[in-house]
Formats: structure tokens, C-alpha cells, sequence
């Protein structure tokens, strides 16, 4: 029974990949059959979190029955979440199916507990509505929204020395600044702001005119400048994808490929890339399968020669 209960939840987990993120659970499906159920019982619950704290289901609407604009409370539900992740981790029943499954998952990897509570202070930021005056805080916020969920995905691989976790931090520090890239016009009409407000103003850019086609031309530079710092990242993290296990290797360099190319269209239309959403087409995602099983099978016969991190942001220690 206990077994039965354990595949439903790695069952549900892998509808709710599917369903919230096509390009990850295309890189997904590329782990061996253990790495990949952790990665779904994992990604069950950061999506979940995620989803609370904007009030929708997936990432693509208002959960129905449970949120309307009236009614949604993201402080209430921060609460709810840190209660929750709190029991899970101190091993208490959970009902909750997205819960019992993160408590699986952390268990058997031994998921430090300050990176589950970071995630959730990273949310927090957005529910305090806290501002990014520099680089670093942008960095700060993609570290606590991201960077840490590189950091649990490398620990379910069986990382665990420090260098080869500050690579898979820094994929997820790439993977959020193109986030923020693509998103800059959407975020900003629901009033969030995730460019360092110092560039805006060194651009000439009021906080009320990010969305506005007479500053389009300065949002496309600015957009260029955070794409420039995603890449020293995404640099950075293929020194790690040679210290993991080769399914793994391939299911990372596929996810690096795949959102890498969403900043290169940008780059290519230019300031009308916010004209429609920016994604990658299933033709694309086939092309990044090979691509990244080629990288993962060259990684396994290169000197490890990785590039320094001496100028690059690094996540908070102990």
C-alpha cells in the first residue's frame, strides 16, 4: 500500500510538470527513473508554492473555486506554505498530496532545510513587494526564486561539494534572469519590478513608463544588458554538468539549451520581443535533446577546465 501511495504521488507530480513547464518536463523525462521521480515530487511542490503565492493553478490562471482578486490573500498564503513545508520537514503527517510528496523527496536526498525556507523567503519578497535597486538585489531574489531549486535539482543527483552546487545555482540564476527578460512588459502591468531600478534611471526610464512603446528601445538595452550577465552564468554552470551522472548530465544540458535559446529570440526581435510571449517551439526541444546528449557524452572526456567565478554573484553559505 505504502508503494501504491509513493506512485501516486510521483503520478501526480508528473501531471503537474506536464502541465506548468513543457520545456522542463521535456528535460525531465531524460533522468534515470529514480533521479526523475525525485525531480517531479520536487517540482510538485515548488510549483505549488509558487502558484499560491500568485493565486493561479500552473502558472496560467485564477484557481478556480479558491481565488478570485477580492479573495486571494498571498500573506495568508506564505503563512499557510511555511506552516506546511515546516510539518513536512519536522515529519509530521501530511494529507496534503504536494506536501507528503516534498516530504518524501527531502527525506530520502536529506535536503538541507534552510534551501526549502529560502525558496519561501524568496517568495516573500514578492509578497512584501520589496524593491531591486542594484544588480545584487536582483541576483539576491533570483538566488532565493531559483538559484536554490538548482541547488536541491543537483543535491537529488547526488551532488554535494560546494563548487559543483554553486554551478547548479548558477543555471538557476540564468534560468531566472531570462525569466525576467521575457516578462519584463507582463510583470510590470501587474507592478513587478525585477530590473535594478539604478539601470532605469541611468536609462532615462520612469518606473511607471517600462511598459510603454516610447521606451521600448531603452527596455530592449537594458534587457540586453541582464541577458549578457544570464550568459556569464549560463558559462558558469557547464563546468558542473561533467560531475554528474551522465542521464542527469543530459536532462541538465537539454534544460540549459532549451531556456538558453528563449534569451537568443529575444535578442534576435529585438525591442518588439515583447510583442507576443517569447518560447521555444517542439521542433526546438527535439533539436536541444540531441544537442544536450552530445554535450553530456563530450563532458565525460573534457579536462575540467571551468571558468573562474571570482567576478561572478554566489549564493549565501551555511
Amino acid at each position: 500500500m505504502k508503494g501504491e501511495a509513493s506512485d501516486d504521488l510521483v503520478r501526480l507530480s508528473g501531471e503537474i510538470i506536464q502541465a506548468g513547464s513543457k520545456s522542463f518536463a521535456a528535460a525531465a523525462r531524460l533522468f534515470d527513473p529514480s533521479t526523475r521521480a525525485s525531480a517531479y515530487l520536487l517540482y510538485a511542490w515548488c510549483r505549488h508554492c509558487d502558484d499560491a503565492i500568485d493565486g493561479q493553478e500552473l502558472g496560467i490562471g485564477k484557481l478556480p473555486g479558491r481565488h478570485d482578486a477580492l479573495a486571494h490573500d498571498p500573506v495568508g498564503e506564505l503563512a499557510r506554505l511555511r506552516k506546511l513545508t515546516g510539518d513536512a520537514l519536522d515529519g509530521k503527517s501530511m494529507s496534503d498530496p504536494i506536501f507528503a510528496a516534498f516530504q518524501r523527496v527531502s527525506r530520502k536526498h536529506s535536503i538541507p532545510r534552510r534551501h526549502p525556507l529560502e525558496l519561501l523567503a524568496g517568495f516573500a519578497m514578492d509578497v512584501d513587494g520589496r524593491r531591486y535597486e542594484t544588480i545584487e538585489d536582483t541576483l539576491d531574489y533570483c538566488y532565493h526564486v531559483a538559484g536554490v531549486v538548482g541547488v536541491m535539482m543537483s543535491i537529488i543527483m547526488g551532488a554535494r561539494d560546494e563548487d559543483t552546487l554553486d554551478r547548479a545555482c548558477d543555471l538557476g540564476l540564468a534560468f531566472q534572469l531570462t525569466n525576467i527578460v521575457r516578462d519584463i512588459v507582463d510583470d510590470a502591468g501587474a507592478g513587478r519590478l525585477y530590473l535594478p531600478r539604478q539601470w532605469l534611471h541611468e536609462a532615462e526610464v520612469p518606473l511607471d513608463g517600462i511598459a510603454k512603446p516610447e521606451h521600448r528601445t531603452a527596455i530592449f538595452a537594458l534587457a540586453r544588458r541582464l541577458l549578457d550577465i544570464a550568459d556569464d552564468y549560463y558559462r558558469s554552470s557547464s563546468a558542473g554538468v561533467a560531475r554528474l551522472p551522465l542521464r542527469s548530465a543530459w536532462a541538465v544540458s537539454t534544460a540549459r539549451i532549451v531556456y538558453r535559446e528563449i534569451g537568443e529570440e529575444v535578442r534576435r526581435r529585438g525591442p518588439a520581443a515583447w510583442d507576443s510571449r517569447v518560447s521555444t517551439s517542439k521542433t526546438q526541444k527535439v533539436a536541444a535533446v540531441m544537442r544536450g546528449a552530445q554535450t553530456a557524452i563530450s563532458s565525460r572526456f573534457s579536462v575540467d577546465n571551468a571558468p573562474r567565478r571570482d567576478e561572478l554573484w554566489t549564493r549565501p553559505k551555511g
